[in-house]
């Protein structure tokens, strides 16, 4: 799959992934600007909508870390919905998924690295984090490095491979079949790119989870 460049200065070269993901961006901070700032005692259909849709996030959340539900709750709703807008981008003819390339999906992927890392230290101090790559011996340290990688790795080759194929399948589709079947086309496309969504904040969800866990069950075991 071919990247348009939109504008280059010297080696910098602004491709279309970049501006549409700029674009999405910018739209969804002025939208999460204008509605909170026109929340009502009475809500109107769009706050029930908006509220539905946090309360649904939180609930998936708690599922998974009931105890650090509050403070993950804005990482892993900003990924959701993005992640879903940006599939959905792909529906909309003329343009395409940002998520259907590479540079897109291993930006996100990096950011659930780093942030599992975030939350760690938070929980635990730098000192106690880095200590659970070397327990419960330092013999354990590569393999927690290759995990580490090759779970960024995955998370971010997963994303690319499935938009980038759900993208391709319906250009051939249409290209085959013209436009005699546009309606399965397009409800497939929908229930795809929400689904990819789903699962990778859900694995984001577990990666964080998963640390926190750790560090709360050796802190557990240091009391006892």
């Amino acid at each position: 799959m071919t990247t348009n460049i939109v504008l280059q200065v010297g080696l910098l070269r602004i491709t279309e992934p970049v501006v549409t993901t700029w674009a999405l961006m910018l739209v969804m901070t002025i939208s999460a600007w204008v509605v909170s700032r026109r929340l009502a005692l009475e809500p109107r259909p769009w706050q029930v909508a908006v509220e539905g849709t946090v309360e649904t996030i939180q609930g998936a959340i708690a599922a998974v870390a009931p105890e650090q539900a509050s403070v993950l709750l804005p990482f892993i709703a900003t990924l959701w919905l993005f992640i879903g807008s940006a599939n959905l981008l792909g529906v909309i003819p003329g343009l395409s998924a940002p998520t259907g390339h590479l540079s897109v999906t291993a930006a996100l992927a990096l950011l659930v690295f780093g942030s599992v890392h975030w939350f760690g230290i938070r929980a635990e101090g730098l000192r106690g984090h880095l200590g659970h790559y070397v327990t419960p011996t330092p013999l354990m340290l590569p393999f927690y490095i290759l995990s580490e990688l090759s779970r960024t790795v995955a998370l971010a080759v997963r994303l690319f491979g499935n938009i980038m194929s759900l993208e391709m399948a319906a250009l051939l589709v249409l290209i085959v079949a013209g436009f005699l079947v546009p309606v399965p086309l397009l409800a497939l496309h929908i229930i795809e790119a929400v689904l990819q969504a789903y699962i990778f904040g859900m694995l984001a969800l577990i990666y964080i989870a998963g640390a926190l866990q750790s560090h709360e069950q050796r802190r557990q075991l240091a009391k006892d």
